[in-house]
């Protein structure tokens, strides 16, 4: 598990000014927290987490000498700038239930029989202790073919016990359809009436 470092952020500094200097705003909320705790990283420790952890993710989170077991709740990002702004934590509690999510990747996508495969879900939501949280759900594309759909239902997370599912078990994540490439006839002839005019 990643291991990330904070800093206690004195509120009287505005973030615009922290952002300026390189640096991430976040907090830190659980039950067993007074409130937020409003935190500051180094803009390169959190580009660093963020390559393998997102929304989601569980990390270990430093903060002045006491180290808090949490997840990932959101990440902002500034669009214009295409960097992160703000990250902001869960502290878990080992018996009790929190709400994340897991994100879905889709392997070898390449062996998928015939058709196309539309990816329609990136991610499920789900409720779980903090032993049993899971922030990515692979799964093996390979031998669909048109016709086939996989749902929320078939992944393995929904047939963990622990784990309860709050997305639509029958909302679907990939389904593979006839290629369309072909121009009707009726387009074709158009376009050549056109043409002739």
């Amino acid at each position: 598990m990643n291991t990330l470092k904070a800093e206690k952020r004195s509120m009287d500094v505005k973030a615009k000014k922290l952002r300026r200097e390189g640096f991430v705003t976040g907090n830190l909320f659980g039950r067993e927290i007074e409130g937020s705790i409003p935190l500051k990283f180094t803009k390169k420790e959190i580009e660093v987490l963020l390559k393998n952890n997102n929304k989601g993710s569980q990390v270990m989170l430093e903060l002045d000498g006491k180290t808090y077991d949490a997840l990932i709740k959101e990440v902002d990002y500034n669009p214009l700038a295409h960097t992160v702004e703000e990250v902001d934590f869960q502290a878990l509690v080992s018996n009790e239930m929190v709400h994340s999510t897991a994100e879905i990747i889709l392997e070898n996508e390449e062996k998928v029989m015939s058709g196309v495969l539309q990816d329609e879900l990136k991610e499920v939501a789900y409720k779980a202790l903090p032993a049993d949280l899971v922030d990515k759900i692979k799964v093996d594309v390979a031998g669909m073919k048109i016709g086939d759909t996989l749902r929320v239902k078939d992944l393995e997370i929904a047939k963990n016990k622990n784990i309860h599912i709050t997305t639509d078990p029958e909302a679907v994540v990939a389904t593979v359809t006839p290629v369309h490439n072909v121009v009707p006839e009726t387009e074709t002839e158009a376009e050549e009436t056109a043409e002739e005019k």
